[in-house]
């Protein structure tokens, strides 16, 4: 294998990890929420850190690269990615999970952009749309396959083992790195480090990430939350005034003049979004709702991963034959027939969702390709270098807006259902004919039942009188079978209310994208 072959080795493989402990985590927090005896809400930081560093800190972080030298920086990135991992994986509380996951994050930031930019600088302009589309398919597998490696390693060894596979990983590409790359590259170029651009793009970011992970917690509407949101607008509005005055600065707003960039980031966000959807919400769904372990739970993702693996590759060739047009309207139609058959019978039966999980794969998988060689297509230098670190944050920024409108909109959903599940419960006690005592007992007891896991724990009850028990059995049946089936629902209405969204990004697809792809540059 020749040099150029190991380097893009080493770049896809850092894109992969990175990418891959976007989504790693969810299906253990289980297992670690039991290993700390702490409630699973106190693990959000943990979860959440790594997300918000990550896109916080990805352009600023390429600036420095930029002026350092990327090869030298990216092998520092994979040294704190890899003792990140560590502290992780021998943690024994969540401060000091949620310290190593920071530690990650840093990491990540530096590996991801440059892996991007030095693999697409690998090859001439002419030739790298096959390795930009290598690289974009490995963004996207990596994040869907995440709950899959999370739940196998979870179920066969510990939870601790989601970080600590990365070290053998992280250690052989310190090894070939420093044997293959040039440590001597220097960008005389940049003069001036955009200190204030950088610092306020830190905080916008910060903020904005931030009220998007906890905003739920907190309460949209809370005072902490709205001056978190009003902080990020103050930031914003003052770096893109920094930007406009700066000889060097932080993001070229050149880029944003650039239809195709413009395009593609909007359906970097937006496939992203429905992507991981799909892959947070299900997980939690089989385990909560199907009472399925980690494991099978997470099983239920692999056709998504697989015709994302499948899809890809095609699809990145296909572009100049067929067309943007074509390929992102057609991959945001087939996850809207998926969204489709989640809300009517997709959560029924196990097929069903694994047809649905593959019609979202391959949608995402006929994007993602096209996407990532559409945002490079025409820069160069410089403007490659801003060009990968944005869409990198617009990638976290997707996957973050997935996580607060998602997981929001399921937990009003679920709020919902208990509140008809309890009237249902009241309805149907009442109507018994039994003593006022018992049934003041029964509802009690079916309201904790619908409120630890949606009447799953509703015992039986048995007073020793046939009749009444016979009453009783029967009525707690049909409470526990319409609890599950208000579950049900929230999950379905999930998808549902997505499917306008849907519809709305294939029609503006139709009317942005030419039939042709065309360089801009």
């Amino acid at each position: 294998m020749n040099n150029s072959k190991l380097k893009l080795t080493i770049f896809v493989f850092g894109i992969f990890i990175c990418m891959l402990d976007t989504t790693v985590m969810n299906v253990a927090l289980p297992e670690i929420s039991v290993a700390f005896s702490t409630p699973l809400n106190n693990l959000s930081w943990a979860l959440n850190i790594y997300t918000i560093l990550f896109a916080a800190l990805t352009i600023p972080l390429t600036r420095v690269a930029e002026k350092f030298g990327m090869n030298k920086v990216i092998m520092l990135g994979f040294i704190g990615f890899g003792i990140g991992s560590l502290i992780s994986g021998l943690s024994n509380g969540i401060a000091i999970l949620v310290f190593g996951r920071a530690v990650q994050s840093i990491g990540a930031a530096l590996i991801f952009p440059l892996s991007m930019i030095l693999g697409i600088r690998l090859v001439e302009t002419d030739k790298r749309t096959g390795v930009i589309a290598l690289l974009g398919v490995t963004q996207g597998l990596a994040a869907a396959l995440g709950p899959v490696i999370g739940g196998i390693l979870t179920q066969y060894l510990s939870w601790r083992w989601i970080f600590f596979v990365n070290l053998p990983i992280v250690t052989l590409i310190l090894i070939i790195g420093w044997r293959i790359l040039n440590f001597s590259e220097k960008n005389n170029d940049i003069h001036n480090f955009d200190i204030l651009g950088s610092s306020l793009s830190v905080l916008f970011l910060l903020s904005l990430t931030t009220v998007l992970t906890q905003g739920r917690s907190w309460g949209w509407t809370s005072t902490i939350s709205l001056i978190v949101m009003l902080s990020a607008a103050v930031f914003l509005v003052a770096f893109l005034f920094v930007e406009l005055k700066a000889d060097q600065p932080m993001i070229p707003l050149q880029l944003f003049k650039n239809r195709n960039f413009m395009g593609a980031s909007v359906v970097i966000i937006l496939s992203n979004l429905f992507l991981v959807a799909v892959t947070v919400i299900l997980p939690t769904y089989y385990t909560n709702v199907k009472n399925f372990d980690a494991l099978h739970a997470s099983f239920m993702l692999i056709p998504i991963t697989l015709f994302i693996f499948i899809t890809s590759p095609i699809s990145g060739f296909a572009l100049n034959k067929v067309g943007p047009k074509i390929l992102i309207s057609f991959g945001f139609g087939l996850m809207l027939i998926g969204y489709i058959g989640y809300t009517y019978n997709g959560l029924d039966k196990q097929l069903y969702s694994c047809v649905y999980g593959a019609l979202v794969g391959s949608g995402y998988g006929l994007i993602t390709g096209p996407i990532t060689v559409i945002a490079a297509s025409d820069f160069t230098g410089e403007l490659l270098s801003s060009s990968q670190s944005v869409t990198g944050v617009l990638r976290q920024f997707g996957i973050v807006l997935a996580v607060a409108l998602f997981v929001t909109g399921l937990y009003s959903n679920l709020s919902d259902a208990q509140v008809k599940s309890e009237r249902y419960v009241s309805s149907t006690v009442s109507k018994l004919s039994i003593p006022e005592e018992i049934k003041l007992h029964l509802i009690d007891k079916s309201n904790e039942g619908i409120k630890s896991q949606g009447a799953a724990k509703i015992p039986k009850k048995h007073t020793g009188n046939r009749t009444i028990d016979h009453q009783i059995n029967v009525a707690l049946r049909n409470i526990k079978n319409t609890a599950q089936n208000n579950v049900r629902h929230a999950f379905k209405l999930l998808y549902q209310k997505a499917v306008p969204f849907l519809i709305m990004t294939i029609i503006l697809a139709l009317l942005f994208w030419q039939n042709k792809f065309k360089n801009d540059a």
